[in-house]
C-alpha cells in the first residue's frame, strides 16, 4: 500500500514561525545585552561670563542635531535622563521631539540612583542619559561600565558612550566610544 506524496505546505507556517522566534539557538551578540546607555556631555554652551545657567551656542544646537541623528541610526530609546540645566535639555532635545518623549530630570549628584533605576524600570530598553564632562565618566562607571578614557577636556563635547548592561548580573557592562 503507498501513500500519496503530497506537498509538505502544510509544515511552512510552522517553520516560518520558529525561524522568526529564533527559538533560542539563533541569538545574535548583541542579545546578550539588554538594556543599552547611551552617555552623552552636553553640546558647546555658550562661555560669557557670569551666566548661571547658559544656553547652547549655535554650534551647540548643531552639534544637538548631530546627535539626535547618531542615536537614531543606532537605536530607538524609550528614555531620556537630564539634568536640570538649559544645556543638557537642549542638547537631546532634538532627539526628544523625534521620538516623543519627555526628559525626565535627574540629579547628578546621585548617579548610582540612576543607575539602579535605569536598571530597574528600563531593563531591556534603550536609554538616553545627558550630563557635563564631570559627570559623564561618572555615570559610565555607576552603570558598571569601565571608565573608557582618563578625562573629559572642558573643550571636548563630542564624546558619545554607549554603555551595555549584559542581562546576566555576573557579567560587567562594557563601553564602547563613539565621537560624533
Amino acid at each position: 500500500m503507498s501513500f500519496p506524496r503530497r506537498p509538505l505546505y502544510f509544515l511552512l507556517p510552522l517553520l516560518v514561525l520558529l525561524l522568526s522566534s529564533n527559538c533560542g539557538l539563533l541569538t545574535p551578540q548583541h542579545d546578550r545585552y539588554v538594556t543599552i546607555v547611551y552617555v552623552v556631555r552636553h553640546a558647546e554652551k555658550d562661555l560669557t561670563p557670569g551666566l548661571t545657567d547658559p544656553p547652547l551656542t549655535a554650534a551647540g544646537r548643531q552639534r544637538a542635531v548631530a546627535l539626535r541623528e547618531k542615536i537614531f541610526e543606532q537605536a530607538r530609546p524609550s528614555v531620556i535622563f537630564t539634568t536640570n540645566t538649559a544645556r543638557t535639555r537642549a542638547t537631546v532635545q532634538p532627539l526628544a521631539d523625534l521620538m516623543k518623549l519627555t526628559p525626565q530630570t535627574y540629579d547628578a549628584r546621585q548617579l548610582p540612583a540612576l543607575a539602579r533605576q535605569i536598571r530597574r524600570d528600563h531593563r531591556g530598553r534603550v536609554a538616553v542619559v545627558v550630563g557635563h564632562s564631570n559627570t559623564i565618566l561618572e555615570t559610565v562607571e555607576a552603570l558598571g561600565a569601565r571608565r573608557p578614557v582618563a578625562s573629559v577636556p572642558d573643550e571636548q563635547y563630542g564624546y558619545l558612550f554607549k554603555v551595555k548592561i549584559p542581562r546576566d548580573s555576573t557579567q560587567a557592562a562594557t563601553v564602547e566610544t563613539q565621537m560624533y
